[in-house]
């Protein structure tokens, strides 16, 4: 009995170090994927997606993958730390982020569905704006007292941090915690086929031309986000809701369109505000459809219930013909 209880602790601390490992390498991936949009100081991007993978597998796997998390953050910042105090405090920083989110989602009792309203507001606020804060403070903190940044860049580089892995919850998390259901379909129209590539399409075309024209075009992106969550809840909102941040992005470091001829603390604040706005809106929009659906579908169970209740507890037909029921020795009417 001992050797197999040996045995269960092994495989389980295996399959721990394996999630570590595998998230670490997401970590990673994530990292050197966003590093290809660095605004300041070649480490500081307006999307940076490990933030986003780091909740979601702190969500799914649990939070003993937290060494996942500053594993990865520290093979991404040390060859670009300025020194090991430094890279240290940024990785500490990386890590308590996400763990912060996760704690706060948990606390309210977030569901990884993102089904309800209250679970859409919590990502955005908890998981996005308040948790990273941690984050960008503290990075750009350790930044400006090593000396790689001026004391008056401060708040510039703070907000294209605090932007960068927000962005990268209110963009990569949900889209992930789609994928994790997503199944293939069957028995699909292929009018609905066409209706999602058009979606999509309609999606990439108009923010290109919003976010690259000089004129205030910005709020033609909104009637596609709407239509993404209203006809395919989460799976829509979340890919429709990528398209534009990642187009917008590029726009903002590029300085072109709309984000051209602004310092770069303006355009992250417009950038900030635009893909913030874009973002709830489809996230919102999703969870209230998806709320409402399922309300329908319980309320059409329980109706369906009842009525299944009323004809079994209905007098069939034969009885309600006898009724009232004869009573023993009365006669029958005499028809002469």
């Amino acid at each position: 009995m001992a050797a197999v209880a040996g045995d269960d602790g092994i495989r389980r601390y295996g399959a721990t170090a394996l999630r570590i490992l595998a998230v670490a390498a997401a970590y990673y991936v994530g990292a050197r994927v966003g590093l290809q949009q660095e605004l300041v100081r070649g480490q500081i991007t307006p999307l940076w997606p490990p933030t986003g993978i780091a909740l979601t597998c702190l969500l799914l796997l649990g939070l003993r993958t937290w060494p996942g998390v500053a594993l990865g953050a520290l093979l991404v910042n040390a060859p670009i730390g300025p020194t090991v105090p430094a890279v240290a405090a940024i990785v500490a920083g990386n890590t308590a982020a996400p763990v912060c989110s996760y704690l706060l989602l948990r606390r309210i009792g977030f569901h990884a569905g993102l089904d309800r309203l209250r679970d859409a507001l919590a990502l955005v606020f908890l998981g996005a704006l308040a948790g990273m804060l941690i984050s960008s403070t503290v990075g750009t903190g350790v930044l400006v007292l090593e000396g790689a940044i001026g004391t008056g860049d401060f708040w510039t580089t703070w907000s294209v941090w605090w932007t960068g892995d927000a962005m990268g919850v209110l963009v990569i998390t949900p889209l992930l915690l789609m994928l994790r259901k997503a199944r293939p379909p069957r028995d699909v129209n292929p009018y609905r086929w066409a209706e999602a590539g058009l979606l999509t399409l309609g999606t990439a075309a108009v923010t290109l031309l919003a976010t690259h024209s000089a004129h205030s075009l910005l709020f033609l992106v909104f009637p596609f986000l709407i239509w993404a969550a209203l006809r395919f809840q989460l799976a829509g909102a979340a890919l429709c809701s990528l398209i534009v941040s990642v187009i917008a992005i590029q726009a903002t470091a590029a300085g072109v369109g709309p984000f051209a001829g602004h310092t770069l603390l303006t355009r992250m604040v417009t950038l900030q505000a635009f893909n913030g706005s874009t973002a709830l809106t489809a996230l919102l929009l999703s969870a209230i459809i998806t709320e409402r659906n399922r309300t329908r579908r319980q309320i059409e169970r329980i109706c369906t219930q009842l009525a299944e209740a009323v004809v079994r507890m209905a007098p069939d037909e034969a009885s309600l013909r006898q009724w009232p029921p004869p009573r023993h020795g009365d006669e029958p009417p005499d028809r002469r």
